[in-house]
């Protein structure tokens, strides 16, 4: 009986072991298959920490070429040279603009000139037919009814006449005429004077302008409204009929400033706002300028002069709201206030009378302009300038064999 047990019991456990074991088998086979249906399902990058995966992130992008640091740095340099490219061909535009504009306000101040002006003289309506000619520059000698004799002192030393005059406009560019309004008495015994004057040496350029001493500053600007709209040239030059002036060396003097736009060349100064009436000079707005005993800002001295073509077109836009000073220096100054002009000063525009341009001229520095500071021009200039011309003067063959 004992034995009889012993082997029903170890059958039932040999039984059991079995079950056992398959079960044991079964779950450790789905055990395994969940496992590696986990792995295959999931990217290799999940199995990393938070910060590797990110550091794998930018990894991948830096390789093919698309770090959004780097991608923001090129797009903001990208960004800003399109932004400085429209801001040049803005300003380049802002030029062309603002040089049509002028253009435009010189043929209307030319127009304006030619059909509501005074008649138009030969030698002014040969001019106009050229106009679109390039000049060197313009000289416009400022003169007065009673000056008949200093025109003629001007004429016998330092101003070509005749076919030299012509000659020197087509071949040098230089364009040199004495400047006059109209008297108060339209068609008067003055200017018949003036007009039988142009027909004989045909120098004369005249200005739709009531002549008088005390409206010098509205002359100027007539002056310059009128030559710039006349003649296309690099510069345009006052200078007094009293004063001797070296052609050639004015011209290679002007030459040195050509690519600049905007100059005002002369000898600049800076006197006393004279407050007092009755002196020369008397400034009646001197009230302007701050206190009694004020000087005026830095303008050229009014004997010779000259500007670049786009201030005298500046001038011509702009003539009915530019204001008048007594003194017509002082006038064109302060036109070029609040502007962007560089003033150059040249004392070779502003010499002394013998022996004074003398000494220079031996020295190798010839003068532009020579006239005596005590008269505001050669003193007894019609007796005077033939001499100072001799002595100081350039030498006719200077003018010929100068390339400016």
């Amino acid at each position: 009986m004992s034995w009889k047990k012993r082997g029903v019991e170890s059958a039932s456990k040999n039984v059991v072991s079995k079950k056992w074991t398959l079960l044991l088998c079964i779950g450790c086979f789905c055990a395994g298959v969940l496992f590696f249906d986990r792995i295959g399902d999931e990217p290799e990058v999940k199995n990393i920490s938070r910060t590797a995966r990110i550091e794998y992130e930018k990894l991948k992008l830096t390789a093919e070429g698309c770090n959004p640091q780097i991608d923001k740095k090129r797009e903001s340099k990208d960004i800003m040279g399109e932004v400085s490219k429209t801001h040049d061909a803005i300003h380049t535009l802002d030029k062309a603009i603002s040089n049509l504009e002028m253009e435009l306000a010189a043929a209307r101040a030319a127009q304006d000139y030619l059909l509501n002006g005074s008649p138009v003289s030969d030698s002014v309506k040969i001019a106009e037919s050229g106009r679109r000619r390039k000049y060197l520059m313009v000289v416009g000698i400022n003169t007065a009814f009673s000056s008949r004799k200093r025109r003629d002192s001007v004429r016998a030393t330092w101003m070509p006449q005749g076919d030299k005059r012509k000659k020197l406009e087509a071949e040098k560019g230089i364009i040199i005429r004495f400047v006059i309004g109209h008297s108060a008495t339209s068609g008067g015994i003055l200017d018949r004077a003036i007009e039988a004057e142009e027909k004989k040496h045909g120098d004369l350029l005249r200005l739709e302008h009531v002549e008088g001493y005390l409206e010098l500053s509205e002359k100027t600007k007539t002056y310059f409204a009128t030559v710039v709209a006349l003649w296309d040239a690099d510069f345009y030059v006052k200078v007094d009929d009293d004063v001797h002036v070296n052609i050639a060396t004015l011209g290679a003097t002007l030459a040195r400033h050509w690519s600049k736009r905007m100059v005002y060349i002369g000898c600049m100064k800076s006197g006393p706002v004279l407050a007092q009436k009755g002196v020369r000079y008397h400034e009646p707005e001197y009230w302007k300028f701050g206190v009694v005993g004020n000087k005026y800002f830095r303008h050229a001295t009014g004997q010779l002069y000259a500007i670049s073509n786009d201030l005298a077109t500046y001038i011509s836009i702009n003539q009915h709201v530019l204001h008048k000073y007594a003194n017509e220096d002082v006038s064109l100054g302060s036109w070029f206030i609040g502007l962007d002009v560089e003033h150059i000063d040249d004392r070779r525009l502003c010499c002394g009378t013998p022996p004074d341009c003398e000494w220079k001229a031996q020295a190798g520095n010839v003068c532009v302009a020579s006239f005596d500071w005590s008269c505001s021009g050669i003193c007894r200039s019609v007796a005077r300038i033939k001499e100072v011309h001799r002595r100081c003067g350039e030498g006719e063959q200077a003018l010929w064999n100068t390339t400016f």
